[in-house]
């Protein structure tokens, strides 16, 4: 049977059918491609809401997530059980960023997203001050956490629940340094009883091997670079690749060389995937003389904004001057780095009424020690450094 031919008109349809779609396509808007998207900045919540600037406010309904139980607790920070004055109202006041509301802390849902991760604060007491707060929110949402002290660490909690563990090194000056007595023979008519050997380019034992074991690190050091820790008769001496640095180094100088090479370091040893943070320094508030001229601390509210620059600004020269001269060096040898800037200096210049200050838990502990105007009540301002932390984790964990 011979095969059915194609009717004659089929190629003029197809040729209507091609110009119909022309016709079709020419008539719709033009959407020129849309510019590739540009990379995001490790921290994009920062641009939009800066955590770091803003006010308190005194909110009667805020309460804290922990009381004087917690295991973690060290005794001269526990103000609630050492019936300090006003613990209600100190932690009555909640930090208000500018343009932005932060929101406090989950510990169970903060837990969940860091689950099989790990967390190490490296530094002074003031970190460890900061530890404290943070393993007490954190034990809201798992009540059998194990104290942990491995690694090096000098204290710590592991979170079975979620698998997290949390520690703190104690390294004062992040490098390592050590005890030399003094050698000559014969009198000490100069005062020297020996020196601090500090080794720039060599990080404290306590946090040298740690790297691997962490996926969030937060640096501190700032509390010892001064002459009431290394005085005179004590001081410090630096050495670099084994050597002493010449002409000797005074302490302000010693710390910037020490910044140089520490941070270098972090840069160079901490794999790139770890979430690196530096907390800038957290103010002292001593009133009327430092801690060993009968300095004190005993406010009832926070600091006013003007009053800050008179209590803090170095060219005052008032005890409490260091904070801000430190944080210029920490910001100028961070810059170039993927460390990110925890800059909680101004919300806590605010907080003079929230030290320990004489409720220090043991007797006579005033009369050796002087008013504690350094570290903090707790519960108290470290709940609100925890809250700002858990967000820039979130953000800086999500990016990776």
């Amino acid at each position: 049977m011979a095969p059915k031919l194609l009717s004659p008109l089929f190629p003029w349809l197809i040729l209507l059918t091609l110009f119909l779609l022309f016709l079709y396509s020419s008539l719709l808007p033009f959407h020129p491609p849309s510019p590739p998207t540009p990379p995001s900045n490790k921290f994009p919540t920062l641009p939009s809401c800066n955590f770091f600037k803003g006010h308190w406010v005194q909110d009667p309904n805020r309460k804290p997530m922990y009381d004087e139980t917690c295991p973690f607790h060290r005794n001269s920070w526990n103000c609630l059980r050492n019936k300090r004055d006003n613990m209600g109202i100190i932690n009555s006041w909640k930090w208000v960023p500018q343009g932005c509301v932060l929101h406090r802390i989950d510990p169970a849902r903060f837990l969940g997203r860091m689950r099989n991760r790990n967390i190490g604060f490296v530094g002074d007491s003031l970190n460890e001050n900061f530890l404290v707060s943070f393993l007490c929110i954190l034990r809201v949402a798992d009540a059998g956490p194990k104290k942990w002290k491995r690694k090096g660490a000098w204290r710590g909690a592991y979170f079975p629940k979620f698998n997290v563990t949390v520690g703190y090194h104690r390294a004062v000056l992040l490098a390592k340094y050590e005890w030399q007595p003094k050698q000559t023979a014969g009198g000490d008519e100069d005062g020297l009883k020996g020196t601090y050997r500090v080794d720039v380019d060599i990080p404290a034992n306590d946090w040298a091997n740690i790297a691997d074991f962490y996926d969030v690190l937060v640096f501190n050091t700032g509390h010892w670079w001064n002459s009431d820790k290394f005085p005179k008769a004590t001081p410090l001496t630096f050495y670099r690749a084994g050597e002493p640095i010449l002409p000797p180094l005074d302490i302000l100088d010693g710390f910037k060389v020490v910044l140089e090479n520490m941070v270098p370091y972090i840069q160079n040893k901490v794999p790139h995937k770890t979430l690196k943070i530096w907390r800038l320094q957290s103010p002292r508030h001593f009133y009327g003389g430092d801690w060993n001229q009968n300095g004190s601390c005993l406010f009832n509210k926070p600091l006013e904004e003007q009053q800050l620059d008179l209590w803090f600004d170095p060219s005052n020269n008032g005890p409490n001057k260091e904070e801000r001269l430190l944080n210029r060096l920490i910001e100028g040898a961070l810059q170039g780095t993927d460390i990110q800037l925890l800059d909680l200096t101004q919300l806590s210049e605010f907080r003079a009424d929230a030290h320990p200050a004489i409720w220090l838990g043991q007797k006579d502990a005033v009369s050796v020690w002087g008013q504690d105007c350094m570290h903090w009540c707790l519960p108290g301002v470290p709940d609100t450094w925890v809250d700002i932390l858990s967000e820039l984790i979130h953000v800086g964990l999500e990016l990776g």
